[in-house]
């Protein structure tokens, strides 16, 4: 075991806390951009809004992608670190950031190239086209700013620098806080550009997110050295980190593709159905914010351990983390059912789109426990190089379960009935989660 495996000796609920509390700072910073925007967005008419509801899940889709990569950059880095092998993670982690940097150019030009066929996939109107493309063109021009975060991020989490990803994603959603009320809606004079002003500041953004991001990783063991990926196989280390990096990268865009599907079957009951559900997801995602940090930390924490043959110490971690996702889980289920009315006036006062709203979290936040779980139990397997059991349970979950569900009850549902199936789906994938987490730690602890 290396010195520099500070997550393989210690308590691992002091590990749990030290990594996940920053991290649940940082992403709910992120989050909150997202809320931000449907805020000021949703000043400007329920068209735009629903323009949003239909961008959501494709950048939530994108950034799952990246997060993919930031993940299969962490697992070989983590347990390089583990191990002990200095030399062999600092080519790994020089070699993961030009690697994501990569991945960001392509994310761009694909995303440019299809986004009219995709968003007409979905079934977004003549009306909110125009919207979405003026959103998603810049948008997509920026993508390798936010790859390029994301391999440096993925650097320092594998060392346990939790504290120096919070100074990223606050830089990040500083900016975005400050540059949206001027950019959507204008101030001091200035008129503002509408929805396309919420993408410029999103890309501003990512651009002071990068600086920070490259200053910090100067101040750790490892850091950005082009000589270090120079003298790295470039095809094994291109397969070491799609190992883990492609089917995590799938698994966590599993999610937003099934919201895609869904947002597309919620578009049917019409434009106040899709500009609710738009809304809710929008405050969803910052509920959860906690169990999303705990995926995002736990990996490292594993990671690292694995590589220095202890894998009861992972299986602590796991057992830990799983407790904390059914208390969170069920708790803020709890207070977003009674406070549902109150928080939907906070994005429209349009009754129908309100009605959305709570019909929404009534159903679907008591799956919150069951997610956290999932994403958990994701976060694992992907630490102990098992990513395609985590793609398997998230594709399961997705096309097995919550898909079929929503389109066979939406005859006599409606809207409810695709809220339903997120419930049912949540609940079932996290129950299997904990199963095949569980079975691969100790299936592999016989192997030690």
């Amino acid at each position: 075991m290396s010195e520099n495996a500070k997550l393989a000796s210690g308590g691992i609920t002091g590990h749990l806390y030290s990594q996940t509390a920053p991290m649940i700072v940082g992403v709910a910073a992120m989050m909150s951009i997202g809320l931000v925007d449907a805020y000021f967005i949703g000043q400007l008419g329920s068209t735009p809004l629903a323009a949003i509801a239909f961008i959501f899940p494709i950048t939530v889709a994108i950034s799952s992608l990246g997060v993919g990569v930031m993940v299969g950059i962490n697992s070989v880095v983590s347990r390089a670190l583990g191990a002990g092998d200095m030399e062999r993670a600092r080519r790994r982690a020089s070699f993961g950031i030009l690697f994501a940097i990569a991945i960001g150019i392509v994310f761009a030009a694909a995303l440019y190239a299809l986004a009219d066929p995709l968003f007409r996939l979905m079934q977004a109107d003549p009306e909110t086209l125009p919207l979405i493309r003026t959103y998603i063109q810049p948008f997509a021009l920026g993508l390798p700013l936010l790859l390029a975060t994301m391999g440096v991020n993925g650097v320092m989490r594998a060392q346990g620098e939790a504290r120096k990803t919070l100074m990223v994603s606050l830089t990040f959603a500083i900016a975005n806080w400050i540059l949206d009320p001027i950019l959507i809606t204008g101030a001091f004079g200035f008129e503002g550009f509408g929805i396309v002003g919420a993408a410029y500041a999103t890309i501003i953004g990512w651009a002071c997110g990068v600086g920070c991001a490259f200053w910090l990783l100067g101040r750790t063991q490892l850091t950005f050295q082009p000589r270090y990926a120079a003298r790295t196989d470039p095809v094994g280390s291109t397969k070491e980190i799609l190992k883990v990096a492609a089917p995590a990268a799938f698994s966590n865009a599993i999610n937003p593709i099934g919201l895609s599907v869904l947002t597309a079957l919620v578009a049917i009951e019409g434009q106040a159905a899709v500009a609710g559900f738009g809304a809710a997801g929008r405050l969803q995602s910052f509920a959860v914010v906690p169990l999303l940090a705990l995926s995002g930390s736990i990996g490292a924490i594993v990671g690292q351990n694995w590589g220095a043959n202890k894998p009861e110490r992972a299986r602590e971690a796991f057992a830990k983390a799983a407790m904390f996702c059914v208390i969170y889980g069920l708790a803020t289920a709890l207070i977003l059912t009674l406070t549902a009315d109150y928080i939907a006036g906070f994005f429209t006062d349009e009754q129908a789109v309100r009605q959305q709203f709570v019909s929404y979290v009534y159903i679907a936040a008591w799956g919150y426990a069951g997610f956290g779980l999932l994403i958990v139990g994701n976060g694992v397997l992907n630490a102990v190089d098992r990513a395609s059991f985590a793609l398997l349970q998230s594709t399961a979950r997705v096309f097995l379960i919550m898909m079929p569900i929503a389109w066979l009850m939406r005859g006599s549902m409606g809207a409810d009935a695709i809220y339903t199936a997120e419930l049912i789906a949540n609940i079932v994938g996290g129950a299997c989660a904990v199963l095949l987490v569980w079975w691969t730690l100790k299936a592999k602890s016989a192997l030690h």
